[in-house]
């Protein structure tokens, strides 16, 4: 569940995060009265089948709750507070290094980038060159940029260089195109992520669409998708996960936007991946659609319609399937600016192998326990880092 972070964490004032909790804070607008819309939810929170397996329990470090399947939370002990610095590190790869951040300023990418970077990739310019929120920015810069034909390049307190472009003036093709050539450039300068960032629409009227992708360099260490897939198991990689990892250690992507087709998906890789198969899901519209854009109420109805379809899911599994509910960082949509949020998260485990009851896990010290818990449950030699709860 991308950004479902349950509190900040004892550095949070490192990065400007004291207070934060998606979570929490999500709850408290809802009981307030203050995320009701008539045509989308009201009224507080409504989540019972993650509170049966101990989301909120999870939340308030509640070792005495009754869960349905182990419950409990984690830190996070990589440096940055970004998506692949999350992912990495529940399967067992913490990002122990400083990625490159570009300054806020204007223009915030180096000239001799910019240069190198148009002349490679044969534009006429670009526009943007800051900081922005990806929905502003091409509100903004839009009728400039199908007029010009410049690309949209932007950031973010994240490591990334992001490039926004129409996606039939311009083309998808292009814009992929150009974010290889824009990847290869940014390596000297340790950015993390280029972004395809995909728009569409008419004058005064433009959107994102869901062709959104990223080129990220691969982790620094051997993971749990390498190891499962090297000992004959399977990866099967949902939504933009696979782009996460560089497409390292992945047997099978699927494509999947919107959390309906990321569910759908799920459902299909839950009867028909074989044996000693990982189906790793995305939800990504929690980040991109609800977090970063400060969307109380778009975040708490994408909970509850998660929430009623995981009734669904657990009626599909098998006997001896594992699931965890996790994310990978937080991205509290009631706090300042727009950034994500380095906050606890959650760990909820369950199948029909393990028992209800008091099953706190309680406060681990790396999200790789969850990588280590799966290099077990997996009979996989151990990762460098993380302690099972298996």
């Amino acid at each position: 569940m991308d950004s479902l972070g349950i509190g900040a964490l004892p550095d949070a004032g490192k990065f400007g995060d004291f207070g934060a909790n998606t979570l929490l804070h999500i709850k408290e607008y809802c009981a307030a009265g203050k995320a009701n819309n008539i045509d989308i939810r009201h009224g507080p929170l409504q989540i019972p089948n993650l509170d049966q397996l101990g989301l909120s329990a999870a939340a308030s470090f509640q070792p005495n709750f009754h869960a349905l399947g182990l419950y409990g939370c984690a830190k996070e002990l990589s440096f940055g507070k970004d998506t692949v610095s999350g992912h990495w590190e529940i399967v067992g790869v913490p990002v122990l290094f400083d990625w490159g951040y570009f300054p806020k300023l204007e223009p915030c990418f180096p000239k001799e980038l910019i240069d190198t970077f148009i002349k490679e990739a044969n534009l006429p310019g670009i526009l943007g060159n800051c900081h922005a929120s990806g929905t502003e920015i091409i509100k903004r810069l839009g009728d400039e940029h199908v007029a010009t034909h410049k690309p949209i390049c932007y950031t973010s307190a994240d490591s990334v260089f992001q490039i926004a472009a129409h996606d039939i003036t311009f083309g998808l093709d292009r814009l992929y195109e150009i974010c290889k050539i824009a990847f290869k450039l940014v390596q000297p300068y340790k950015i993390s992520r280029v972004i395809a960032r995909p728009f569409t629409g008419k004058e005064g009227a433009y959107h994102r669409t869901n062709y959104r992708r990223d080129f990220a360099i691969p982790p620094p260490d051997v993971t749990l998708l390498d190891k499962l897939v090297a000992g004959n198991g399977t990866v099967i990689a949902i939504g933009k996960v696979a782009d996460i990892f560089a497409h390292r250690g992945i047997s099978r992507q699927v494509n999947a936007y919107t959390h309906d087709e990321i569910f759908n998906e799920l459902f299909v890789a839950l009867k028909d991946a074989p044996d000693r198969s990982l189906v790793f899901a995305n939800f990504v519209d929690f980040d991109m659609k609800y977090g970063h854009r400060r969307d109380v109420i778009g975040y708490a109805y994408a909970l509850e319609s998660f929430d009623r379809k995981l009734a669904e899911f657990e009626k599909l599994m098998y006997p001896d399937d594992l699931a965890i509910i996790t994310a990978d960082h937080g991205c509290d949509p009631t706090f300042r600016g727009s950034d994500h949020t380095r906050e606890y998260i959650p760990i909820l485990v369950f199948g029909s192998h393990i028992r209800s009851g008091c099953n706190y896990i309680g406060e681990r010290n790396t999200f790789a326990d969850i990588g280590q818990s799966l290099a077990k449950y997996f009979n996989l030699e151990p990762l460098s880092f993380g302690q099972s709860f298996l």
